[in-house]
């Protein structure tokens, strides 16, 4: 079994325990005890020098990790968390609870022991992930005060000296700071501890400074007036996109996804994103998808600083103009136009079908992006319009084993079969489950009396009871 372990660390000529393992603080080892007195108290605690050069160090590597992974805006929290905005991100990875536990996750396979939380201001989550009880903490909207009451004093960051007073003057928790006046309070444990409060509760704005990752092109436009109006930043975007245009043609670049932060006067920060199909630096396409995010855009009082960057970026060689000018290049790129109608009503619908390798119908097709090659599409006949599920058929006639249905009933209406082709039997993939070993469908092409035709299928071979309960199913309808 391994030694109870200390870090220790000097506070001018005196050594100090900076850091402690569980095995050792149940021992009595606990942060700022003397080294001496440690000693004394555990003959064979295990002493290392604290290194918070190499702390810093391994935080900075995963701030940028988080920038590179979870969200754009991630700042180390010295000395040992980091913050991550999860404005407009959550949603790609689940939501929050999902992100929490998968955060909580890759932290325990990194060797971390590690406490989340999510709040409205940085302040509450900071004082949540330090003083909370439980690993991960979400606070609903609204919810902060409840949350914040019952911690301890020091979770709203306060100096040393603010602390003794708050002992002095018997505040233990933050709920008993909140009934004192303001005038009192700052006399008593200082205006710092006021700024502290209103940032925790969100009466004051704590922006978060973002860890800049230098692989990611960005450019910046800071305003000498605010702005305010649709005209105005259509114009500031116009800007940020030709400066980024040069930065990303200088490393041979293009966008697949950009990210426009406005900073308003007030502290507030608004966030809008946009993608593409296919990667490009083309200014006048970038600003029309720009432009239908306008409406997004809450100016408030007036934006004062724009901020365009491009988290996902792809290679863009050069294209053969003198192809083009020839007329020898006639294939149009529906890239643009995609990307237009995604933006309009968004990316999830727009797609196209791709075959799959599956003799089950339903499993033969996926959604792919619009411009993805779809690839070779197999010979079997297949009707124009495949339902996602079966739908059940009623009051079937047919003949087993082998013949196709006479009539059926269908959402309500019956069907009278004058002509009929099959049957083409699908086996089950018994790989994919135990219930597929012996499943078996027989499909029929179908004509009714009108001229309808429909594809339905029997389940069962209509022989060995094991392959299917014979019964009836519609799953789709030829053109």
């Amino acid at each position: 079994m391994a030694a109870p372990l200390a870090l220790i660390g000097k506070l001018g000529r005196r050594d100090e325990i900076v850091a402690a393992c569980p095995a050792a603080r149940a021992l009595g080892i606990h942060v700022g005890m003397a080294a001496t007195h440690a000693r004394a108290l555990v003959s064979d605690l295990d002493f290392r020098v604290a290194e918070p050069e190499a702390d810093a160090a391994l935080l900075d590597r995963l701030a940028l990790f988080g920038i590179r992974r979870w969200s754009p805006v991630v700042a180390v929290s010295p000395p040992d968390g980091i913050w991550l905005d999860l404005t407009g991100a959550a949603h790609l990875h689940g939501g929050e609870a999902r992100f929490c536990q998968r955060l909580h996750a890759f932290c325990r396979r990194a060797g971390f022991t590690a406490r989340l939380a999510i709040a409205e201001t940085p302040g509450a989550a900071h004082a949540l992930a330090r003083y909370g009880r439980e690993d991960i903490v979400i606070i609903p909207h609204g919810g902060v005060l409840k949350a914040l009451s019952p911690l301890p004093v020091a979770a709203l960051r306060l100096e040393g000296g603010a602390l003794a007073a708050a002992r002095k003057f018997g505040f233990e928790t933050i709920a008993d700071l909140l009934p004192v006046a303001r005038g009192p309070l700052a006399r008593r444990l200082g205006l710092a501890t006021i700024g502290r409060l209103d940032q925790a509760l969100g009466g004051k704005a704590e922006p978060i400074t973002p860890r800049e990752d230098v692989v990611i092109p960005a450019v910046e436009r800071r305003l000498l007036e605010p702005i305010g109006t649709a005209e105005a930043i259509a114009q500031v975007m116009h800007d940020l996109l030709k400066d980024l245009a040069e930065v990303l043609q200088r490393r041979g670049l293009g966008a697949r996804s950009l990210r426009l932060c406005a900073l308003r006067i007030d502290g507030g920060e608004q966030v809008v994103a946009i993608g593409t199909s296919r990667p490009t630096r083309e200014v006048p396409h970038l600003l029309r998808l720009l432009k239908l995010r306008i409406e997004r855009i809450d100016p408030g009082m007036g934006l004062e600083q724009f901020r365009l960057l491009a988290p996902h970026t792809e290679p863009l060689d050069a294209e053969n103009l003198g192809a083009i000018l020839a007329g020898e290049s006639t294939v149009r790129d529906p890239a643009r136009l995609v990307d237009v109608v995604a933006g309009r009503i968004g990316p999830g619908a727009v797609f196209r079908i791709a075959p799959v390798e599956s003799y089950v119908p339903e499993r033969a097709v996926r959604l792919i992006s619009p411009i993805e090659t779809t690839g070779s599409w197999p010979a079997w006949q297949r009707p124009v319009r495949l339902f996602t599920r079966p739908e059940p058929l009623r009051r079937v006639m047919a003949l087993l084993p082998d013949q196709p249905p006479r009539r059926f009933e269908w959402r309500g209406r019956s069907y009278t079969v004058v002509a009929g082709d099959g049957p083409e039997r699908i086996h089950g993939e018994w790989w994919r489950r135990n219930a597929e070993v012996w499943a078996v469908r027989d499909y029929y092409r179908v004509e009714d009396e009108t001229g309808g035709r429909y594809w339905v299928f029997r389940r069962g071979d209509g022989v060995a009871g094991e392959t299917g309960d014979l019964s009836w199913w519609m799953h789709g309808v030829f053109a």
